[in-house]
């Protein structure tokens, strides 16, 4: 269980998530993320120099990857700061906070920054060298759809892995279709009241598409509305299966930032500093192989146990949920609503741009929790290759 680690109250944005191919697809991830740290920084009156460590986190190369980590820390305008990347597909997000409260447990360091982005528009496409090849032809790879639709170690895709939960726990089409809806229903209070919701945390990207033009994303692009009527007329993605594309999430583009630090300066840097947001502990796991949307289960039941806490103790749950069957299993095996968790939206609605997916629902989490009062939070949510984690923190 952790003890010193906190993240200032309103410490934290996310930028809208767009539909890949949207109005972020030309954009590198590494200097848009960058860009709009900077900018939340002058929000904040913070000086990036202040920082002591980056932890960057993101999946899908960008141009001048190989220094994303010291060149995203260069870019927030601090040319001394050292950095780290991680990338742990789907759970990067919250991996990357965890990495920067064991900093502040340890003494490491005091006022780390966790930068998350990724864009999967445009994606690269890798060429090997294969002299052995017939002819020497190389080998190649797309990061996207080939990662998509077939892992190394089962050869599986990922929607397999979550039709072989939905048959091992019987889940029908209908009943997957039915938390679609709800999920929809959840992302549309979001939206509510001129987005009154996103408004706490979310900041506007400004894009420049000519040297005279730019133009302003203030919103998630991509969203695709679902009705019971209409969810019904979609065919599984896999014959005989129970999960259409309407009850998947869709690859996007975008980033978001969190500050961690120590509980003294936190104080300092929150919009309010009767609200403390307290990092508490974190799970991980991995599922048998070709069970993806199992892992976040244990995962859960790890971070709820180094927390010293029960799953009713737990007032707001926030979930990754690429598929929908995550969330039924999830509920079904910690005997809960799942009607009742993801109030104002899910991955699985907003999109997936994978690095900064955890991060914004934690944000998203952060807000509600603080809007019913605090408590406990709960994020989960699994990864490419049958992982999991899981992040609890302590609201008040």
């Amino acid at each position: 269980m952790y003890t010193k680690s906190y993240i200032p109250y309103k410490g934290y944005y996310s930028t809208p998530f767009c539909k890949w191919q949207g109005s972020l697809a030309n954009e590198n991830a590494i200097t848009l993320g960058a860009a709009m740290s900077r900018q939340f920084f002058e929000q904040k009156d913070l000086d990036a120099n202040d920082l002591d460590y980056c932890i960057f986190g993101n999946t899908i190369g960008q141009h001048r990857q190989f220094y994303a980590s010291p060149w995203s820390a260069a870019l927030l305008g601090a040319q001394a700061l050292p950095a780290i990347a991680i990338s742990q597909a789907c759970t990067t997000g919250a991996t990357c906070i965890n990495q920067a409260a064991m900093g502040i447990e340890t003494g490491l360091f005091e006022l780390p920054y966790v930068l998350t982005v990724d864009r999967t528009s445009n994606g690269p496409h890798t060429i090997w060298p294969n002299p052995k090849g017939p002819g020497g032809e190389v080998i190649s790879e797309n990061w996207n759809m080939d990662n998509f639709n077939a892992d190394p170690n089962t050869g599986k895709k990922m929607v397999e892995t979550a039709e072989n939960v939905a048959k091992e726990n019987g889940f029908t089409k209908e009943v997957c279709d039915d938390l679609v809806v709800r999920r929809y229903e959840q992302y549309q209070a979001g939206q509510a009241d001129n987005r009154a919701f996103q408004r706490r945390y979310m900041q506007p990207v400004e894009i420049a598409i000519s040297k005279k033009k730019t133009i302003m994303v203030e919103e998630d692009e991509g969203i695709i509305p679902s009705t019971k009527e209409g969810l019904a007329r979609l065919k599984p993605t896999i014959p005989g299966g129970v999960l259409s594309f309407g009850a998947q999430t869709h690859p996007a583009d975008g980033n978001a930032g969190v500050i961690v630090t120590t509980k003294e300066k936190a104080r300092q840097l929150s919009a309010d500093d009767k609200v403390t947001i307290q990092v508490i502990a974190y799970g991980f796991s991995r599922e048998r192989r070709g069970f993806m949307p199992a892992a976040p289960v244990p995962a859960t039941r790890m971070a709820l146990k180094n927390a010293g806490l029960a799953i009713k103790d737990i007032r707001v749950i926030k979930t990754h949920n690429p598929f929908i069957v995550n969330d039924l299993y999830f509920a079904k095996q910690m005997e809960i609503d799942p009607f009742g968790f993801n109030n104002f939206g899910s991955s699985l609605i907003f999109g997936h741009p994978q690095g900064p997916t955890a991060t914004r629902l934690i944000i998203e989490g952060i807000e509600e929790t603080v809007m019913a009062g605090g408590g406990y939070f709960l994020w989960t949510g699994c990864a490419a290759g049958d992982c999991g984690a899981a992040l609890i923190l302590k609201i008040s």
